[in-house]
């Protein structure tokens, strides 16, 4: 962040009026890196977040598919999503690891959602598993480690 700019007046949690039922996620300032993945999407099911994206042209590979970079920058977010969704998480933090088994190619053009949930959570770490699910297929899986900052 900036110097000067709390966390809190830097990121973007709020309803999303065209989307009822989804919040806007994704901090204020356009020039960061999850405003590469394009307007995000989230809302808590029970005990899982989902974080939606809409996959454009500028996320796909020469295959037309939505390149796995574009992916990955998805599903690093989703864990943050994930861990402050349910309410594990409410500051800094940083991703840990990061494994992810891409399993199916996803579509440009069509909703693309990291559907993630806490395993475990101690004073300092959060671990998150979840699949990335377009069109009620698996396109891939993931488990990470957030750690939380002072």
């Amino acid at each position: 962040m900036d110097q000067g700019v709390s966390f809190e007046a830097g990121f973007l949690h709020e309803p999303d009026p065209d989307h009822p039922g989804w919040t806007r996620w994704g901090f204020r300032d356009p020039t960061r890196f999850t405003s590469l993945l394009g307007p995000l999407r989230m809302r808590v099911e029970g005990e899982r977040v989902r974080l939606r994206a809409s996959p454009e042209r500028r996320h796909s590979n020469l295959g037309d598919h939505v390149h796995g970079g574009a992916m990955l920058g998805l599903i690093d977010v989703a864990l943050f999503a994930t861990a402050r969704g349910l309410g594990q998480l409410d500051g800094m933090a940083v991703t840990l690891d990061l494994s992810t088994q891409f399993i199916a190619a996803a579509a440009v053009g069509r909703p693309l959602d990291a559907v993630g949930e806490v395993l475990r959570a101690t004073r300092r770490l959060i671990f998150i598993r979840g699949l990335v699910e377009q069109d009620g297929t698996v396109i891939a899986s993931f488990a990470g480690t957030v750690r939380k900052l002072a």
